[in-house]
């Protein structure tokens, strides 16, 4: 199997960060991550250059779409000052896009992903999507059982209450859905498929078959 070597070399770093989280050896190690920064960037400016067949990114660039490795530790217990993972959003206004988005996410030890859907949903958007549900599932199941969908993804991933969310009974035929408090479509990636010479077309081919789960969810929230 043919491989990026900047993204292998760039899954490196990771790894190296993860046990070195500060500042002198991100500083010694910056033309490391320059380049696997560029590597990143890379990958991306692919999917974008692609994305066509599956959405319109109205000519967003890979800067827009990733994310910074620095972390905000200002409310945070842990104080190590970078992301061992790099992340993009794909979306009309990059990682400020809404539902309507598609994630990239690198990490190593097989923790790489394609994602999409709702991650950190508002109490307002939680509601939303629960009314929706709540009236009718019907839609929403038959794009989760759509041969793409289930074939790809597997199914809903996410966290989930332990029991019914307030205003709904614990017996309600559709609490399983009701109970989510995530909404996500996952496809995990090993170091070896994330490096791969064909991520872009299977990655394009996993957003493609997610397309019809972020549209639903974006008519719910309106």
């Amino acid at each position: 199997m043919q491989t990026r070597k900047g993204i292998e070399e760039a899954l490196a770093f990771l790894r190296e960060l993860k046990a070195n989280n500060d500042r002198a050896w991100f500083e010694a190690n910056r033309p490391r991550y320059e380049a696997a920064r560029e590597a990143f960037e890379g990958l991306v400016g692919e999917l974008i250059a692609r994305f066509g067949t599956v959405d319109d990114l109205a000519g967003v660039s890979p800067r827009e779409c990733v994310f910074r490795i620095n972390r905000d530790v200002r409310f945070s217990a842990d104080k190590s000052p970078y992301k061992t993972a790099m992340g993009a959003l794909l979306g009309p206004a990059g990682r400020k896009s809404g539902v309507r988005s598609y994630y990239l996410h690198l990490e190593p030890g097989g923790k790489s992903m394609l994602a999409g859907g709702l991650h950190s949903p508002t109490s307002a958007e939680l509601g939303r999507i629960r009314n929706a549900l709540a009236s009718d599932t019907r839609l929403l199941k038959r794009l989760l059982a759509a041969p793409s969908f289930a074939g790809t993804f597997g199914g809903l991933s996410g966290e989930s209450l332990k029991t019914a969310p307030q205003g709904y009974p614990k017996d309600h035929p559709e609490i399983e859905l009701l109970r989510r408090k995530q909404y996500l479509a996952i496809l995990p990636l090993s170091d070896a498929e994330v490096a791969a010479e064909g991520l872009v077309p299977r990655a394009l081919e996993a957003f493609a078959a997610m397309k019809p789960f972020l549209l639903y969810l974006e008519r719910s929230l309106a």
